[in-house]
């Protein structure tokens, strides 16, 4: 699929904010899977601009504006061709063994993913879930994909929850079972049969991927591999790491927060 997102996040103040300091996460990444046609990001009211790579590899818009404002715009528009093998071909069989997450080359090159700080360390409940998964288990692979699908059969519908939440739970748990895991944010046209020019409200989406020789990509909010539906922006150990829009001002207080996520289907 060819799709143009529109991601619009707009911060009112109580009075006027005399300077703003902010960091943006909104470019997605040429990939294997996809394949950015498009990107920009437009900044209002008129902001100094520059870009770097975090740690993480991500591209970041870092912008700071310095005559007093009273209100925030940051745009960021992307046109993304996707094509992800995991639509099309059945994912490949689990690689690593239990014993295997103990290897240097495992525990070591991917330390950052198998921390359990805040916002992911699991509670009672998670941990028991994950444990008991683990114990009906062959491999690591086996396990990361029973426990999102366990932690998905959970949850209430009737009471949404934030998609970083449903991802926190589950880097919780397969980083208690010693698997690397990461968060992964991005974007999800909620169709699946999206109809070509038709522009649809959506949210920006997050996800997850597990170590196993490679990154295993699986959303445990919708239960499904990703497809061509989804577009990657970034990766971290959590929602810290990816956060879209993200900073600091001075001289008053915000009083309103908006974000917009317009969705397009162009081929």
């Amino acid at each position: 699929m060819q799709l143009r997102i529109v991601h619009r996040t707009t911060i009112g103040y109580d009075g006027r904010a005399a300077a703003a300091h902010h960091q943006a996460r909104l470019t997605p990444p040429t990939t294997p899977e996809q394949i950015v046609v498009h990107t920009r990001i437009e900044v209002s009211p008129t902001a100094y601009v520059h870009e770097y790579r975090d740690y993480f590899g991500t591209l970041v818009t870092a912008f700071e504006i310095s005559e007093p404002h009273d209100a925030m715009t940051v745009v960021a528009t992307s046109t993304v061709q996707t094509q992800r093998t995991a639509a099309r071909t059945p994912a490949p069989p689990p690689t690593l063994a239990w014993a295997d997450l103990d290897d240097r080359e495992v525990a070591d090159r991917w330390t950052e993913y198998l921390v359990l700080d805040e916002p992911v360390a699991p509670d009672d409940a998670v941990r028991a879930l994950a444990e008991e998964v683990r114990a009906g288990s062959a491999t690591p692979g086996h396990a990361a994909r029973g426990v999102c699908e366990r932690l998905h059969a959970e949850l209430d519908l009737t009471t949404p929850i934030p998609v970083s939440q449903v991802v926190h739970r589950a880097l919780g748990a397969l980083r208690h079972l010693g698997v690397p895991a990461r968060y992964v944010s991005g974007y999800f046209h909620p169709h699946e049969q999206p109809a070509v020019g038709e522009t649809v409200r959506a949210h920006a989406h997050a996800w997850l991927e597990w170590w196993d020789a490679g990154w295993q990509a699986f959303d445990p909010t919708n239960a499904l591999v990703p497809d061509d539906r989804f577009v990657t922006v970034a990766a971290g150990r959590d929602l810290r790491d990816v956060k879209p829009v993200a900073g600091i001002w001075a001289g008053a207080e915000t009083t309103s927060l908006s974000v917009e996520v317009d969705v397009t289907r162009l081929a």
